[in-house]
């Protein structure tokens, strides 16, 4: 039984979080290489703005805005996830190679297949998610050792081989192809935030709309396996059956959306060890926060990158790396 004040707690802290993405996401309509000011927000989205500022706002701010939370959503709780099932509190789906196992399987596709343009957008989360999930199997086999399962620091250190292979990869593959498809995997790459447009938003959003509630249904089971083996199964948990559904939703989760964002790395790190320090390690309370945190860490990230210099501006990829390398480094340590 959660206590009364936790709940309460939680609740502000909720809020506050909620409360945190829609600040953002108002400083970051307003800002920009072609800026709408702040007092024409709303007239606009009344329908009683110029054409500019309809143009900047609803074609390129808001499916942007949009886009940047629901990525930052599904990477946190992809993380949550990971670290629950492998118990590793370093498990991030960027760390691993999840991500870059997404963007082999993208860039194949891109480069070797006809690519129709009206399915093209759809396509994409189920490329990435055939591509993550066979790298997350190779991954799960590699770092499982008989009589003991999966060893967190071998998981790490698996993951962060077949990171940096499949980026290897990569490059092997895109170094014969033509320029415009070398631009495309070169911003995918560098976590640019490249599907910043309406179709992108319907694509991710049944990804997110089926895979988040069975992430809080399956909340229990995740405090069961976040323990150890003999506890989970002494309450009768069946071990690897919960185990391959949650892996399959963060794998899911993961691939869907670095497939619009590109490879962001960090966020599944930091989200959810920022919510566990509010609320404590119950996933029923911290699922929801870190969601939230989620969204509103690679908004911000996005929001600085697309205004520390313009008019490119810094992909937030790299931005999201920036503050979370640190903080990975100084979870090592502690680790050690």
């Amino acid at each position: 039984m959660i206590h009364s004040q936790l709940i309460k707690k939680q609740r502000m802290i909720l809020f506050t979080s909620i409360f945190l993405v829609i600040a953002t996401a108002i400083i970051s309509l307003g800002i920009g290489y072609s800026s709408v000011s702040y007092d024409r927000i709303i007239p606009t989205i009344l329908g009683n703005g110029t054409f500019k500022e309809e143009f900047v706002l609803f074609s390129i701010r808001l499916p942007r805005i949009f886009i940047t939370i629901l990525c930052g959503m599904a990477l946190a709780l992809s993380g949550a996830i990971l670290q629950g099932v492998t118990r590793n509190d370093l498990a991030d789906p960027g760390i691993i190679g999840i991500n870059a196992g997404a963007g082999v399987g993208i860039t194949i596709f891109f480069l070797f297949f006809p690519i129709d343009a009206g399915s093209f957008v759809y396509m994409l989360p189920f490329i990435g998610f055939i591509g993550a999930l066979l790298t997350a199997f190779s991954i799960y086999v590699f770092s499982y050792e008989k009589g003991k399962g999966i060893q967190p620091i071998r998981l790490v250190l698996v993951g962060v081989g077949f990171s940096m292979a499949l980026s290897g990869a990569m490059i092997v593959l895109i170094s014969s192809a033509e320029r415009q498809k070398v631009d495309f995997i070169a911003k995918w790459l560098t976590g640019n935030i490249w599907g910043a447009d309406w179709p992108f938003v319907l694509a991710l959003l049944p990804w997110l709309i089926f895979l988040v509630p069975i992430s809080f249904m399956k909340a229990q089971p995740l405090n069961l396996l976040s323990v150890n083996e003999p506890v989970s199964i002494g309450v009768g948990v069946n071990l690897q059956k919960e185990r391959m559904i949650l892996l399959l939703v963060a794998v899911g989760l993961a691939a869907s959306s670095v497939s619009i964002s590109g490879g962001i790395s960090f966020i599944g790190l930091m989200a959810p060890h920022l919510a566990k320090s509010l609320v404590g390690p119950r996933h029923q309370l911290n699922l929801p926060i870190t969601i939230f945190i989620g969204g509103w860490l690679l908004l911000l990230a996005d929001t600085i990158g697309r205004n520390i210099l313009e008019p490119d501006g810094l992909p937030a990829g790299i931005v999201a790396a920036l503050i979370g390398a640190p903080y990975f480094i100084y979870l090592l340590i502690k680790k050690a």
